[in-house]
């Protein structure tokens, strides 16, 4: 009889206890479910301290690339299509962070757009890069809404601007802006893509939107072999329409990230482009078979997970 008592005790203590949790939670918009998935699946995920860390997130067919320095500062890059990318922060950054400090959109399509409107609604944003281009379409709308309502100062990135992140025992982390070097406002979408090359120390990332070709093979013109970088974010979700051969040439990374939704109806990647970044020797990551894919450096070099 009283085994039977304190088991019911105990069994209503747990219920109070997860009622309690499960409000507090909601209050902060999340769920049960939510809280335990990232609890767990981020204990190996979280960026380790004195680390540079580059998430290429799992968002489907589109884009998103989280940051993190070695001193805790965070830049996210694109936000995918749709909320998806709540989760995959939830999977990186501690459970009760609410801060972004920037949200860089590289163009205005809804598959590296769509996500951010959800992002500056959970959290609180420090500033915002942008390109130029604009697009009358009702994500876009959204998103300036979004924006305007967060009060995040807002910047137009132009070729030449420098951003320094963070920094850590190897000096600066900077995102470094190559592209565009123009008015955007003239250009289709994709063809106004922010191209920018993380660096920490003797690490690179080249970072390059929905770039296509004749952007690609602009800038090898202008900077040639110094483009090099270890990771290539490879344009266009893997689409024939980037990844040149020149380009690939010039950047010479060791690794190739495709970030594309699995069975996608374009196709991506296409054989075209796996054919170019095997030629070269390159290691091929795809978000779309393995998931969000981890890069750590120390400055001097780079690891992946």
């Amino acid at each position: 009889m009283w085994h039977s008592t304190r088991a019911r005790s105990t069994v209503l203590l747990v219920v109070l206890l997860v009622g309690l949790v499960t409000s507090f939670l909601s209050a902060y918009g999340y769920s049960l479910n939510h809280f335990l998935s990232a609890t767990v699946f981020s204990g190996g995920e979280r960026c380790d301290p004195g680390l540079l860390c580059v998430y290429f997130l799992d968002v489907g067919q589109g884009d998103a690339i989280f940051i993190e320095t070695p001193d805790g500062h965070q830049m996210l890059i694109d936000g995918g299509p749709g909320s998806d990318v709540l989760r995959e922060l939830g999977a990186v950054m501690s459970f009760f962070d609410r801060t972004i400090d920037v949200v860089l959109a590289t163009h205005p399509d809804q598959d590296h757009v769509g996500g951010l409107v959800d992002v500056l609604d959970r959290y609180t944003v420090g500033a915002v890069l942008m390109t130029e281009n604009k697009s009358d379409t009702p994500v876009y709308n959204r998103l300036t809404e979004a924006v305007s309502d967060e009060g995040a100062a807002v910047h137009y990135a132009r070729a030449g601007d420098t951003l320094v992140l963070g920094e850590g025992v190897a000096g600066e982390v900077r995102f470094e802006v190559l592209y565009p070097d123009r008015d955007p406002t003239l250009l289709e979408s994709n063809t106004s893509s922010i191209v920018g090359r993380l660096v920490y120390g003797d690490t690179e990332w080249m970072l390059t939107g929905d770039a296509p070709q004749a952007i690609e093979e602009y800038l090898v013109a202008l900077f040639g072999v110094t483009l090099h970088s270890d990771v290539l974010k490879v344009g266009h979700h893997g689409s024939k329409t980037a990844t040149a051969e020149t380009f690939v040439s010039a950047v010479a990374p060791d690794y190739a990230v495709i970030s594309a939704g699995k069975n996608n109806r374009y196709g991506h990647p296409h054989q075209e482009v796996l054919d170019t970044l095997e030629a070269a020797g390159i290691e091929i990551k795809n978000t779309a078979d393995e998931g969000s894919i981890k890069f750590s450096s120390d400055g001097a070099w780079v690891s992946v997970e």
